[in-house]
């Protein structure tokens, strides 16, 4: 029999939520499993993944073969990496203890990794809330930089002879308005 991890749909229109599921590769996609062993919800923000790690190492080492999707969840979850780090204590590289060890710290690391996004998420959805409400946001007072002046001696020679001429100018059609 043909086993696949796989995700199961649930949820309503629009608003998927799956569980994961081991189940016989020939049975529907919301239909009989063998065991749930986790869940994910992609509608959150980081997505929301529940899964139990030891199940799915597992069902793994027994040959199930997940679906591309579940391959990507259990490769960010660790189970992957958890067999990884098995094969390596069946070859002799290192002991039980030491791959459990490494294999700890790489949960501890991403969990904090995770939480870390879910405070971030948490804090831009406030600041977000803020805003819409009304609140005006702190004032922060500019700081005036004074402007630097160039002297230029060419500039002003060259503004001198057209300020005189539209002088000339303006005379001429005033001069003009009284003749008529």
């Amino acid at each position: 029999m043909a086993v696949k991890i796989r995700l199961q749909r649930k949820g309503r229109k629009k608003r998927p939520f799956y569980h994961i599921v081991v189940a016989d590769a020939r049975s529907p996609r919301d239909g009989k499993f063998i065991e749930q062993i986790g869940s994910y919800n992609p509608m959150t923000k980081p997505a929301t993944i529940d899964i139990d790690r030891d199940k799915a190492f597992d069902w793994l080492a027994k040959g199930a073969q997940p679906t591309d999707t579940v391959r990507a969840i259990l490769r960010f979850k660790g189970v992957y990496y958890k067999k990884h780090l098995m094969r390596g204590v069946n070859k002799g590289a290192m002991t039980a203890e030491e791959a459990e060890t490494k294999y700890q710290q790489w949960v501890e690391a991403k969990e904090a990794k995770i939480a870390a996004r879910v405070a971030q998420t948490a804090e831009e959805i406030r600041a977000y809330h803020a805003a819409i409400a009304g609140t005006p946001p702190p004032k922060v007072e500019s700081l005036e930089i004074p402007a630097v002046e160039v002297h230029a001696p060419e500039a002003e020679e060259a503004e001198a002879p057209v300020t005189e001429a539209t002088a000339v100018a303006e005379e001429s059609s005033a001069a003009a308005e009284e003749e008529e």
